[in-house]
């Protein structure tokens, strides 16, 4: 088999040195559900939003059906586990009395969610045993207090999500105070703090919400026969719909992919694994698959330190892509943790920041280590003391801009100060408060995952989706905001301006406006070409090309980025399907 030439540098998404892979495997979580099924919990009643009151018992039961809709989207290699206790019936591996496990069939205890333990945990049976009291009652809370110091000693967080009751209130120092390690201060936020964990997770978005899990560990070669160890960490992706899993249409269990080669001479199996050659003169230069991979690994994944270089040497457009945080560990390497705040003082202290080459095995590249310093304010902790390392780009990511006006002797146009001040004062008007990269989702994406999470649960109703990108009208409708953008566009355009007018400052109208008006009357016309109600009902919208799919977005005033799949969801999101 000959050599494809643009397969060999081929990035692998499973290769175990992959960046993403490497994030997949290091940020699994295992999660276990622990539920009260006393009959407390079935007497005593909180408000339910516009519903008729719930008992505590289905509250949790709704929040926790409610958290594994959103696991699927933002952690779907999390494993889970449901157990109740205080129940009548006992089911798990130990034989315990008042314990019950909830699963469902074809899943082990703790396992990755699926769509039928969703379905039957919102359909759960009341249960309850009974309250245990007297010389066992005290044993058992003595047993459970040991057994949660042995779980905290081996790495495993316990949550609390108390319930009161409508005559008092959940009294956390009188068991759950000792287990979670309460006192003083922290004793008394925890409850309104509990409050809003269990708002929120009645109240979820479909969001990506990756968190800042630890991906993987690099060796840090600083000097000849001076290494260290850092932890690395991932603080934002870009969001994509999850991957495309293939189903077996009898089963619907996940199909796997076997491939095998045929002798073109004989029409025999071919038992061995294939080679690969590269002609070469007269011969063929055999590969093997081992003899490809060591062509491919460029590097052992280190990172190596090159030399220093100014902050000011550091430009914002060199920070291509999302960059990486990395903290020192002492866990292989002793003493990694005392080098770094070393070398991280001294960065701070004289303004460096430090080039070294990062050995990935898809993509070497250099990379640059800027030192954070530690941000502390009355709340607590803001930023973590350590350093992002910002993926340098090449030298042919970096273009040269075009002067505007180029080879004309008419002067460029400047703003005026009147100018600048009206566009500053506007500009504050537009200022988000307390803003957050996760306080917008991406609508598309929500109602992907609401159309998939409709048709995985049998849903006869779709999920409403709220965009939260579009403007905020109201707001904008402020008699301060009105001020402010039409002194703005008074001092730029003048009195006599038109929205409409696309006329230039010598009357006529310019190329590009030409180009664009054109390319947009022809994507209307072309889109009234298709029935795309009737190619969306029938879904065959991708049997379209990407050019004819983007007349109906161009037409519609929609963005056209993105692959296939992005440009069928934005028509079918625009259309309501």
């Amino acid at each position: 088999m000959e050599i494809d030439p643009d397969d060999l540098f081929r990035d692998d998404e499973d290769d175990p040195d992959n960046e993403l892979f490497q994030e997949r495997e290091s940020t699994r979580e295992l999660v276990v559900y622990l539920v009260d099924a006393s009959p407390k919990m079935f007497t005593t009643t909180c408000p339910a939003g516009d519903r008729k009151d719930d008992t505590h018992f289905h509250v949790a039961v709704s929040c926790i059906a409610q958290s594994l809709k959103t696991q699927i989207i933002n952690n779907s290699y999390d494993e889970v586990a449901i157990c109740f206790f205080n129940t009548r019936e006992k089911r798990n591996l130990q034989d315990l009395n008042g314990v019950y496990v909830f699963n469902v069939a074809d899943r082990e205890y703790l396992d990755r969610p699926t769509a039928r333990l969703i379905k039957e945990i919102d359909n759960i049976e009341d249960d309850p045993f009974g309250s245990i009291k007297g010389v066992i009652k005290t044993d058992m809370m003595r047993t459970t207090l040991q057994r949660t110091r042995d779980a905290q000693d081996l790495g495993i967080s316990i949550e609390l999500l108390p319930l009161s009751r409508p005559d008092s209130d959940f009294n956390v120092s009188t068991f759950y105070s000792d287990l979670l390690g309460l006192k003083g201060d922290d004793l008394a936020r925890f409850i309104p703090a509990a409050g809003e964990k269990l708002e929120d997770m009645k109240d979820q978005l479909r969001k990506r919400m990756f968190k800042k899990r630890l991906i993987r560990k690099i060796t840090f070669s600083i000097a000849n026969g001076l290494s260290i160890q850092l932890s690395s960490y991932a603080l934002i992706r870009p969001t994509l719909p999850g991957a495309i899993t293939w189903l077996d249409s009898v089963t619907n269990r996940p199909l796997k992919t076997e491939r095998s080669f045929i002798c073109a001479d004989t029409g025999a199996l071919v038992q061995g694994s294939a080679k690969r050659f590269q002609p070469y003169m007269t011969e063929n230069i055999k590969f093997s698959v081992e003899e490809l991979s060591e062509i491919k690994r460029f590097s052992t994944g280190h990172l190596r330190l090159l030399g220093f270089k100014p902050l000011n040497c550091l430009k914002e457009f060199h920070n291509l892509r999302p960059s990486t945080f990395v903290f020192p560990t002492d866990e292989e390497l002793i003493g990694s943790t005392c080098i770094f705040i070393a070398l991280h003082r001294s960065m701070l202290r004289l303004k460096r920041f430090a080039v070294a080459f990062y050995g990935s095995s898809s993509r070497p590249q250099l990379v640059a280590l800027v030192a954070q310093d530690e941000i502390i304010s009355a709340g607590g902790q803001v930023e973590p003391p350590g350093m992002h390392m910002i993926y340098l780009p090449y030298s042919e990511d970096i273009r040269n801009t075009e002067e505007l006006h180029t080879g004309s002797n008419v002067a460029p146009p400047h703003a005026n100060d009147d100018q600048t001040r009206k566009a500053a004062a506007l500009i504050k008007r537009f200022d988000l408060k307390d803003f957050s990269v996760f306080q917008f989702a991406n609508p598309a994406l929500q109602r992907h995952y609401a159309v998939l999470q409709a048709l995985a649960l049998e849903e006869d109703e779709i999920p409403e989706i709220k965009d939260e990108t579009v403007p905020d009208e109201e707001g904008m409708s402020r008699p301060a905001f009105v001020s402010a953008l039409e002194e703005f566009k008074q001092s730029v355009y003048g009195d006599n301006y038109e929205e409409e007018n696309d006329a230039v400052g010598n009357g006529k109208a310019s190329e590009t406006s030409k180009k664009r008006k054109a390319v947009s009357e022809n994507a209307v016309k072309e889109s009234g070409n298709y029935d795309w109600v009737d190619l969306a009902d029938n879904g065959k919208l991708k049997d379209l090309t990407v050019t004819q799919l983007k007349y109906y977005l161009t037409a519609n005033n929609l963005p056209l980025a993105g692959k296939k799949e992005a440009l069928i969801s934005r028509i079918l999101t625009h259309m309501g399907k």
